[in-house]
């Protein structure tokens, strides 16, 4: 059954193409490594809560737009190996996480079994 890696993060509005060619950038990578997905998600329509949400999660300003992500594989051992090496081959082609276009530290993510796939 699929495995996913989930993640919710806040990116500078002003920031957009940046993100853009960052997920660009990665994606085909993660493909290469058996991912059989990757999807981002720029934010439209993410109201505030009252006493949780995705723009709470995030910690997110005024001037920052909410990312909804996600990357599915076949099952979580492609994950596991897959996503190692997708990032051993970012890092070797110089990405430097500190050069992202958003706070990594305000990122939330996980990996998730899926309960019903339609």
């Amino acid at each position: 059954m699929t495995y996913v890696d989930g993640f919710v993060l806040a990116v500078p509005t002003a920031r957009k193409d940046d993100y853009r060619k960052l997920a660009e950038r990665v994606a085909p990578v993660f493909r290469r490594h058996g991912a059989t997905a990757v999807v981002e998600c720029w934010g439209d329509d993410v109201p505030d809560g009252e006493i949780t949400s995705f723009p709470m999660a995030v910690q997110r300003a005024d001037d920052e737009t909410v990312v909804f992500s996600w990357i599915a594989w076949p099952d979580k051992a492609t994950r596991d190996a897959g996503n190692r090496r997708a990032i051993d081959a970012l890092e070797a082609a110089g990405m430097d996480p500190k050069d992202n276009p958003f706070d990594s530290k305000r990122m939330i993510l996980g990996g998730f079994r899926p309960l019903v796939e339609a």
